[in-house]
């Protein structure tokens, strides 16, 4: 498949519905979606045929999508990138610590952002930048970037993200935190549980001790901001080198926090794929720290 191209054939149960509904549920896309495929260079056709939004589709018909051209307009910076996984529809990428994912008013020039402009350009693509799941600039590990808006779509609800994190104590055994998370009244960063925030859900399996320290696997059923940090500073265990939740900056001097694997379906051959990544050297090295 081409970047940006996308190629349906209508099926039994969608027999008699319109162009609209169609693509609505096939590939999320929303009437404006639509529009700018018409009018910025796009096409959808059903052979030679221009199709409208309400038009009717039948038992057959084989819809053609080709989306417009875009431009990624975040300054490009060279730099390198981990790349995991690649094709016309997804980047999938390891991001290091202390780097951000989009630019900011602090950040412009050293984000991900920057890196992935430089790339594409270098390749001769154009794509905005679309990240299925946001890190934390000091949280390290796996970022999914999807190259158009269907693909987004599509991904984006298979997702399955898994985390590694070192705690400081001991956690003996498994459990669920579900604790609602909001902004704590006296900060514009930091989270707090609160009963009148969100629903966040974490759950955490402990996987290695050593030196005062656990190291736990992370699976979100929600996804807060902060959730990890906030919820395991909730339950005594902050992260190690997250002092804005409690946590110590003697073993390492950022939060202890990697998303560790993603698991999503392709939204061509709609396989499920997995991708991991190492645990970071100096979260083992503080378990196995003697003294």
């Amino acid at each position: 498949m081409a970047l940006g191209y996308y190629r349906f054939t209508v099926g039994s149960a969608d027999d008699g519905i319109t162009l609209r509904r169609f693509l609505r549920q096939k590939c999320g896309l929303s009437a404006r979606s639509l529009t700018v495929i018409k009018y910025d260079g796009g096409s959808i056709l059903c052979g030679d045929r221009e199709l409208r939004s309400h038009d009717i589709l039948h038992i057959g018909d084989r819809i053609e999508v080709t989306l417009p051209h875009e431009n990624c307009d975040i300054t490009p910076v060279d730099g390198a990138l981990d790349i995991l996984f690649e094709d016309e529809r997804l980047l999938i990428v390891n991001k290091p610590h202390d780097m951000p994912v989009h630019p900011t008013k602090v950040h412009q020039l050293d984000t991900l952002a920057n890196i992935v402009s430089f790339y594409q350009r270098q390749r001769g693509e154009g794509y905005t930048f679309r990240a299925l799941n946001r890190l934390d600039k000091d949280t390290s590990g796996c970022v999914i970037l999807a190259k158009d808006r269907i693909a987004y779509s599509l991904v984006q609800p298979t997702v399955e993200k898994e985390y590694v994190a070192v705690c400081e104590g001991n956690i003996e055994m498994s459990g669920t935190i579900d604790a609602p998370i909001a902004l704590c009244p006296d900060s514009k960063l930091k989270r707090c549980v609160c009963v009148d925030g969100d629903r966040a859900v974490t759950h955490y399996e402990p996987i290695a001790h050593g030196n005062g320290h656990t190291m736990c696997r992370m699976k979100l059923e929600t996804g807060r901001t902060h959730q990890i940090r906030c919820h395991m500073s909730h339950i005594r265990h902050p992260l190690a080198g997250d002092d804005l939740y409690g946590g110590s900056l003697r073993y390492i001097t950022r939060q202890a926090l990697h998303c560790q694997s993603v698991r999503f379906i392709h939204p061509d051959t709609k396989e499920a794929i997995l991708l991991s990544t190492e645990i970071p050297t100096e979260f083992l090295n503080i378990i196995h720290k003697e003294g």
